[in-house]
């Protein structure tokens, strides 16, 4: 599915959204639904190309797989929250959206410790010692 085909699918998914939303709106936000997973899992195949570019460019580089990994489950956490918080935020739920990017936040600054450790470690290695 490339972008011309999946813009014209929200864009249809749009308009049934605004025809059926005064007659049912659970019906309105299921087909909302629908589609932004359809749309996800055209994408999803886009998104492993992508990640294995940046492992082989990692391995080109000799940077370790441990950091490669993370940075690329970073990139997938953020990408699940934005799409779960944007989800309840068209079912009206905009608190629960809230919660969902805080919690994403959350996973991704957890994952980003050891970097963040190996950067600090890296920096106290540079200075000369007193």
């Amino acid at each position: 599915m490339d972008i011309l085909q999946i813009a014209i699918l929200g864009v249809i998914a749009s308009i049934l959204y605004i025809i059926l939303k005064d007659i049912n709106k659970s019906f309105a936000f299921f087909v909302i639904l629908i589609t932004g997973l359809i749309i996800f899992l055209a994408v999803i195949r886009q998104i492993s190309i992508i990640f294995e570019m940046i492992q082989t460019l990692g391995q080109k580089a000799n940077i370790d797989g441990l950091y490669i990994e993370t940075i690329l489950k970073i990139i997938g956490i953020s990408y699940i929250a934005e799409l779960g918080a944007n989800l309840t935020k068209d079912a009206g739920l905009s608190s629960v959206a809230n919660y969902i990017e805080l919690a994403g936040k959350i996973f991704i600054l957890l994952l980003a410790v050891p970097i963040i450790t190996a950067i600090i470690e890296a920096i106290v290695g540079f200075l000369p010692t007193v």
